[in-house]
């Protein structure tokens, strides 16, 4: 498995900014009931973190409605002894 940060934005007017907090909230999903939110600092978008195969399988866990406003990202922790590694990874 991976690990992913989920971003999912939604419209910042009132109703559509309640409308997607109910709608994630009542997926059940236990990924997206602990979403962190920037709505009360003006950042229309919920975070959450996902641990799953694919960028696929986690995009599938995010309703619908909110799937083609969605930025997944792998993550992957590095150590010192990765560089060699990530500098072929970069190569051109």
């Amino acid at each position: 498995m991976s690990k992913f940060l989920v971003e999912v934005h939604h419209g910042a007017d009132k109703i559509e900014c309640k409308r997607a907090i109910s709608i994630l909230l009542r997926t059940g999903s236990h990924f997206i009931i602990n979403a962190d939110w920037g709505c009360l600092d003006g950042v229309h978008k919920a975070w959450f973190f996902m641990d799953v195969d694919s960028k696929e399988d986690a995009l599938r866990i995010v309703p619908p409605a909110y799937r083609k406003d969605t930025v997944i990202t792998q993550l992957t922790k590095f150590r010192l002894k990765d560089m060699d590694e990530l500098a072929k990874h970069h190569a051109v």
